[in-house]
Protein backbone atom coordinates (compact mmCIF):
# COMPACT_ATOMS: atom_id res chain seq x y z
CA UNK A 1 0.00 0.00 0.00
CA UNK A 2 1.31 3.45 -1.22
CA UNK A 3 1.76 6.40 1.13
CA UNK A 4 2.53 9.64 0.32
CA UNK A 5 3.70 12.86 2.25
CA UNK A 6 2.60 15.84 0.22
CA UNK A 7 3.07 19.68 1.39
CA UNK A 8 0.40 21.77 0.42
CA UNK A 9 -0.58 25.30 0.16
CA UNK A 10 2.92 25.68 -1.15
CA UNK A 11 5.29 25.80 -4.78
CA UNK A 12 8.60 24.12 -2.91
CA UNK A 13 9.42 21.23 -1.39
CA UNK A 14 9.47 21.87 2.94
CA UNK A 15 7.44 24.16 2.92
CA UNK A 16 3.84 24.79 3.76
CA UNK A 17 1.96 21.86 5.41
CA UNK A 18 2.59 18.14 5.01
CA UNK A 19 0.09 15.44 4.96
CA UNK A 20 -0.19 11.67 4.72
CA UNK A 21 -2.16 10.45 1.68
CA UNK A 22 -3.28 6.93 1.38
CA UNK A 23 -5.20 5.35 -1.58
CA UNK A 24 -7.31 2.88 -0.17
CA UNK A 25 -9.50 0.03 -2.99
CA UNK A 26 -12.58 0.25 -3.40
CA UNK A 27 -14.91 -0.74 -0.33
CA UNK A 28 -15.34 0.49 3.31
CA UNK A 29 -12.76 1.93 5.21
CA UNK A 30 -10.76 -0.15 7.47
CA UNK A 31 -11.01 -0.22 11.08
CA UNK A 32 -10.95 3.33 13.10
CA UNK A 33 -8.32 1.73 14.97
CA UNK A 34 -6.39 0.99 12.44
CA UNK A 35 -6.67 4.57 10.67
CA UNK A 36 -5.49 6.26 13.92
CA UNK A 37 -2.74 4.09 14.33
CA UNK A 38 -1.33 5.21 10.77
CA UNK A 39 -1.82 8.58 11.48
CA UNK A 40 -0.17 8.56 14.50
CA UNK A 41 2.71 6.91 12.89
CA UNK A 42 3.12 9.23 10.07
CA UNK A 43 2.74 12.15 12.82
CA UNK A 44 1.96 14.94 11.08
CA UNK A 45 -0.95 17.25 11.55
CA UNK A 46 -3.29 14.99 9.28
CA UNK A 47 -3.10 11.93 7.39
CA UNK A 48 -5.72 11.82 4.95
CA UNK A 49 -7.62 7.93 3.49
CA UNK A 50 -9.43 7.99 0.60
CA UNK A 51 -11.17 5.20 -1.69
CA UNK A 52 -13.72 5.32 -4.45
CA UNK A 53 -17.20 5.02 -4.44
CA UNK A 54 -19.24 2.81 -7.20
CA UNK A 55 -20.38 5.77 -10.05
CA UNK A 56 -23.17 7.59 -10.45
CA UNK A 57 -23.53 8.58 -6.79
CA UNK A 58 -22.78 12.56 -5.62
CA UNK A 59 -19.59 11.81 -4.65
CA UNK A 60 -16.55 10.30 -6.39
CA UNK A 61 -14.27 9.41 -3.54
CA UNK A 62 -14.72 8.81 0.08
CA UNK A 63 -11.98 10.86 2.48
CA UNK A 64 -11.42 10.89 5.71
CA UNK A 65 -8.54 13.03 7.80
CA UNK A 66 -7.27 11.80 11.09
CA UNK A 67 -4.37 13.65 13.62
CA UNK A 68 -2.12 11.50 15.50
CA UNK A 69 -4.81 11.87 18.73
CA UNK A 70 -8.14 11.75 16.79
CA UNK A 71 -10.32 12.01 13.50
CA UNK A 72 -11.76 15.30 12.67
CA UNK A 73 -14.96 16.71 10.43
CA UNK A 74 -12.54 19.24 7.99
CA UNK A 75 -8.97 19.63 6.55
CA UNK A 76 -8.54 21.42 3.63
CA UNK A 77 -4.72 20.81 3.31
CA UNK A 78 -4.83 17.79 3.18
CA UNK A 79 -7.99 17.64 0.88
CA UNK A 80 -5.74 19.70 -1.32
CA UNK A 81 -2.55 16.83 -0.61
CA UNK A 82 -5.03 13.82 -1.47
CA UNK A 83 -6.79 15.84 -5.02
CA UNK A 84 -2.91 16.32 -6.36
CA UNK A 85 -1.72 12.58 -5.66
CA UNK A 86 -5.26 11.76 -7.20
CA UNK A 87 -4.33 13.95 -10.07
CA UNK A 88 -0.77 13.52 -10.71
CA UNK A 89 -0.95 9.71 -10.86
CA UNK A 90 -3.55 9.72 -13.01
CA UNK A 91 -6.36 8.23 -11.05
CA UNK A 92 -8.82 11.45 -11.29
CA UNK A 93 -8.80 13.84 -13.56
CA UNK A 94 -10.97 17.04 -13.79
CA UNK A 95 -13.17 18.23 -11.13
CA UNK A 96 -13.44 15.51 -7.95
CA UNK A 97 -16.03 15.38 -5.34
CA UNK A 98 -15.32 13.70 -1.88
CA UNK A 99 -17.87 12.55 0.52
CA UNK A 100 -16.60 13.51 3.84
CA UNK A 101 -18.22 14.35 7.24
CA UNK A 102 -18.68 17.95 6.55
CA UNK A 103 -20.56 17.22 3.37
CA UNK A 104 -19.36 16.62 -0.23
CA UNK A 105 -16.17 18.61 -1.06
CA UNK A 106 -15.19 19.63 -4.69
CA UNK A 107 -11.30 20.04 -5.89
CA UNK A 108 -10.63 20.72 -9.56
CA UNK A 109 -6.57 21.05 -10.81
CA UNK A 110 -5.96 24.08 -12.26
CA UNK A 111 -4.10 24.92 -15.38
CA UNK A 112 -0.77 26.46 -13.79
CA UNK A 113 -1.41 23.02 -11.17
CA UNK A 114 -2.41 24.81 -8.75
CA UNK A 115 -5.82 22.82 -7.14
CA UNK A 116 -8.76 24.98 -5.66
CA UNK A 117 -11.10 23.13 -3.39
CA UNK A 118 -14.83 24.21 -2.77
CA UNK A 119 -15.93 24.47 0.67
CA UNK A 120 -18.77 25.61 3.13
CA UNK A 121 -18.02 28.82 4.20
CA UNK A 122 -17.64 29.30 8.18
CA UNK A 123 -20.74 31.15 9.93
CA UNK A 124 -18.62 33.82 12.25
CA UNK A 125 -20.79 34.45 15.15
CA UNK A 126 -19.33 37.52 17.69
CA UNK A 127 -18.33 36.34 21.01
CA UNK A 128 -17.16 38.37 23.93
CA UNK A 129 -14.14 36.96 24.77
CA UNK A 130 -13.94 33.63 26.92
CA UNK A 131 -12.10 33.91 30.46
CA UNK A 132 -8.71 32.97 29.76
CA UNK A 133 -7.99 33.54 26.23
CA UNK A 134 -5.97 36.54 26.41
CA UNK A 135 -3.38 35.09 28.79
CA UNK A 136 -3.32 31.91 27.25
CA UNK A 137 -2.60 34.00 24.08
CA UNK A 138 -0.33 36.36 25.79
CA UNK A 139 -2.28 39.22 23.62
CA UNK A 140 -5.16 40.92 24.16
CA UNK A 141 -8.01 40.22 21.43
CA UNK A 142 -9.34 42.87 19.23
CA UNK A 143 -12.53 40.77 18.66
CA UNK A 144 -13.34 36.97 18.98
CA UNK A 145 -15.96 34.77 16.63
CA UNK A 146 -17.21 31.54 17.01
CA UNK A 147 -17.20 29.42 13.95
CA UNK A 148 -19.41 26.58 12.35
CA UNK A 149 -19.75 23.42 13.53
CA UNK A 150 -17.32 21.46 11.43
CA UNK A 151 -14.35 23.94 12.56
CA UNK A 152 -15.33 24.57 16.12
CA UNK A 153 -12.19 27.25 16.48
CA UNK A 154 -11.89 30.68 17.95
CA UNK A 155 -11.01 33.37 15.34
CA UNK A 156 -9.12 35.86 17.65
CA UNK A 157 -8.40 39.63 15.62
CA UNK A 158 -5.06 40.95 17.03
CA UNK A 159 -4.01 43.96 17.22
CA UNK A 160 -1.21 43.57 13.69
CA UNK A 161 0.92 41.68 11.56
CA UNK A 162 3.59 41.53 14.20
CA UNK A 163 1.38 40.36 17.19
CA UNK A 164 0.26 37.54 15.21
CA UNK A 165 4.07 36.44 13.93
CA UNK A 166 5.52 36.89 17.69
CA UNK A 167 2.90 35.19 19.57
CA UNK A 168 3.88 32.47 22.08
CA UNK A 169 1.19 30.96 23.93
CA UNK A 170 0.49 29.13 26.80
CA UNK A 171 -0.39 25.94 24.63
CA UNK A 172 -1.43 23.57 28.02
CA UNK A 173 -3.63 26.65 28.40
CA UNK A 174 -4.95 26.89 25.10
CA UNK A 175 -5.85 23.09 25.12
CA UNK A 176 -7.85 23.35 28.42
CA UNK A 177 -10.14 26.13 26.33
CA UNK A 178 -12.17 22.94 24.93
CA UNK A 179 -11.85 23.86 21.53
CA UNK A 180 -10.72 22.09 18.78
CA UNK A 181 -8.26 25.30 18.40
CA UNK A 182 -7.75 29.22 18.45
CA UNK A 183 -6.84 30.39 15.27
CA UNK A 184 -5.29 34.51 15.74
CA UNK A 185 -5.11 36.99 12.36
CA UNK A 186 -4.48 40.60 11.74
CA UNK A 187 -4.28 42.62 8.53
CA UNK A 188 -1.06 42.22 6.38
CA UNK A 189 1.38 45.31 7.51
CA UNK A 190 2.22 45.77 3.84
CA UNK A 191 -0.97 45.68 1.62
CA UNK A 192 1.59 45.48 -1.44
CA UNK A 193 3.49 42.52 -0.26
CA UNK A 194 1.37 39.77 -1.80
CA UNK A 195 -1.03 38.47 1.00
CA UNK A 196 -3.96 40.85 2.33
CA UNK A 197 -4.05 39.36 5.94
CA UNK A 198 -1.99 37.18 8.20
CA UNK A 199 -2.59 34.08 10.28
CA UNK A 200 -1.46 31.67 12.57
CA UNK A 201 -3.34 28.50 14.40
CA UNK A 202 -2.78 26.34 17.41
CA UNK A 203 -4.52 23.21 18.05
CA UNK A 204 -2.99 21.38 20.86
CA UNK A 205 -6.82 19.30 22.18
CA UNK A 206 -5.93 17.28 18.91
CA UNK A 207 -2.38 16.68 18.99
CA UNK A 208 -1.41 20.02 16.97
CA UNK A 209 0.40 22.37 18.90
CA UNK A 210 1.00 24.69 16.07
CA UNK A 211 -0.84 23.68 12.40
CA UNK A 212 1.94 24.94 9.82
CA UNK A 213 -1.38 25.85 6.83
CA UNK A 214 -4.66 25.35 7.96
CA UNK A 215 -7.15 25.56 4.90
CA UNK A 216 -10.32 24.38 7.18
CA UNK A 217 -9.77 28.29 8.90
CA UNK A 218 -9.59 29.92 5.92
CA UNK A 219 -13.72 29.42 5.38
CA UNK A 220 -13.89 31.63 8.04
CA UNK A 221 -10.96 33.65 7.56
CA UNK A 222 -12.25 34.55 4.05
CA UNK A 223 -15.60 36.33 4.79
CA UNK A 224 -14.14 37.58 7.90
CA UNK A 225 -11.68 39.54 5.83
CA UNK A 226 -13.98 40.15 3.17
CA UNK A 227 -16.36 41.60 4.92
CA UNK A 228 -13.64 44.70 6.09
CA UNK A 229 -11.56 44.45 3.02
CA UNK A 230 -14.22 44.84 0.60
CA UNK A 231 -13.17 42.53 -1.83
CA UNK A 232 -14.12 38.81 -2.46
CA UNK A 233 -10.67 37.52 -3.63
CA UNK A 234 -7.89 37.37 -1.22
CA UNK A 235 -4.86 35.69 -0.69
CA UNK A 236 -3.83 34.50 3.47
CA UNK A 237 -0.61 34.07 4.80
CA UNK A 238 -0.22 31.31 7.51
CA UNK A 239 2.76 32.71 9.41
CA UNK A 240 4.14 29.95 11.03
CA UNK A 241 7.76 29.10 10.80
CA UNK A 242 7.01 26.64 7.22
CA UNK A 243 4.12 29.68 5.44
CA UNK A 244 2.10 29.21 3.36
CA UNK A 245 -0.48 31.27 0.89
CA UNK A 246 -3.91 30.49 0.52
CA UNK A 247 -6.30 32.46 -2.04
CA UNK A 248 -9.42 32.71 -1.09
CA UNK A 249 -12.79 33.41 -2.88
CA UNK A 250 -15.69 33.64 -1.21
CA UNK A 251 -19.20 32.21 -3.02
CA UNK A 252 -21.69 33.36 -0.54
CA UNK A 253 -22.40 29.70 1.55
CA UNK A 254 -19.31 28.21 -0.20
CA UNK A 255 -15.52 29.54 0.18
CA UNK A 256 -12.99 28.13 -2.66
CA UNK A 257 -9.17 27.76 -1.22
CA UNK A 258 -6.58 27.49 -4.04
CA UNK A 259 -3.13 26.13 -3.66
CA UNK A 260 -0.37 24.02 -4.69
CA UNK A 261 1.13 21.12 -4.03
CA UNK A 262 4.46 19.30 -4.03
CA UNK A 263 5.03 15.25 -3.48
CA UNK A 264 8.02 15.06 -1.09
CA UNK A 265 7.69 11.35 -0.03
CA UNK A 266 6.54 8.40 -1.76
CA UNK A 267 6.83 4.96 -0.26
CA UNK A 268 5.16 1.70 0.99
CA UNK A 269 3.30 1.14 3.78
CA UNK A 270 3.77 -2.36 4.74
CA UNK A 271 0.93 -2.64 7.90
CA UNK A 272 -1.54 -3.61 6.08
CA UNK A 273 -5.28 -3.29 7.71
Amino acid sequence: MRIRIVDAFTDRPFAGNPAGVLILQPGPFPDDDWLQRVAKEVNLSETAFAHPLPPGGAADWALRWFTPATEVDMCGHATLATAHVLHTTGLATGAIRFAARCGVLGATADDDGAVTLDFPTSSLTPVTIPDGVAAALGATPLSVHDTAEHIGDLLVELADERTVRELSPDLPSLAALSRRGIVVTAAAEDPAGGYDFVSRGFFPGVGIDEDPVTGSAHTALAPFWSARLGRAELTGLQGSARTGLVRTSLRGDRTLLTGHAVTVIDGELLAAP
